[in-house]
């Protein structure tokens, strides 16, 4: 989870990333619909139930002002090209950008800078899509496989699997935390099936949309930091 990723590279990846895929799909001949993979934290530091809104292009978690996405590129750059300028060392810059980048997201209403700039790719998704039907996927932390190819299969280890793997391995030996607190996570194989099926639902579509689906499991099936600890025991 890049919770506090570079400036730079996340606007590049998560931002204009998406960006650059949308054009090239719209140069698609036989292309029927795009659908992107976001993250439900766009959404921001909320209690309840979240809905399923899109963002417009420029809005704000803040809500008192609004953000010019192609002019943030420019104030992203303007900061590197600085340090660089003055010979900073990579650790240094490193260090400078992802401060930068956490600080940029602050002030526009976002906790970090991962779903600040997933946030900013999915209004260049909404604003440029042309009359390409538009399916965005939010999923919260995406875990282990249920049942697809088998239960437990992941490659790598991420988000929520950190923390179990170091637990397992001794590392983490204890975690201060309210017992009632819901974790929520979802298995990446019904991810992959909600992708799968929203395809096959709107790919056909004639009319213009854009759609957007939250895919997680603390409403229906809340898993919680004692439910952890019972597992674990």
């Amino acid at each position: 989870f890049l919770t506090f990723g570079r400036y730079d590279i996340a606007l590049g990846i998560n931002t204009f990333g998406a960006f650059n895929v949308l054009n090239f799909g719209k140069k698609c001949d036989k292309i029927k619909l795009f659908l992107h993979i976001s993250t439900a934290y766009v959404c921001g530091e909320k209690a309840g139930i979240i809905l399923e809104k899109r963002f417009y292009m420029g809005e704000t978690l803040k809500g008192t002002h609004s953000i010019n996405i192609f002019e943030e590129k420019i104030t992203m750059e303007q900061q590197l090209a600085q340090l660089q300028y003055h010979g900073a060392p990579d650790k240094a810059i490193t260090s400078s950008m992802k401060e930068f980048g956490l600080e940029r997201a602050k002030l526009n209403g976002w906790p970090n800078t991962y779903v600040f700039t997933k946030a900013m790719g999915e209004m260049l998704l909404g604003q440029f899509k042309g009359d390409l039907p538009l399916v965005i996927i939010r999923p919260t932390m995406i875990a282990s496989t249920y049942k697809q190819p088998f239960p437990g299969w992941i490659e790598g280890v991420r988000t929520f699997d950190s923390f179990i793997v170091n637990y397992g391995k001794g590392k983490l030996t204890c975690f201060p935390a309210n017992p009632n607190t819901i974790i929520d996570v979802i298995p990446v194989d019904m991810v992959v099936n909600a992708m799968v099926v929203a395809m096959k639902v709107h790919y056909a579509e004639r009319h213009v949309c854009e759609t957007i689906y939250h895919v997680s499991s603390s409403f229906r099936n809340p898993l919680t930091l004692s439910d952890l600890r019972n597992l674990f025991h």
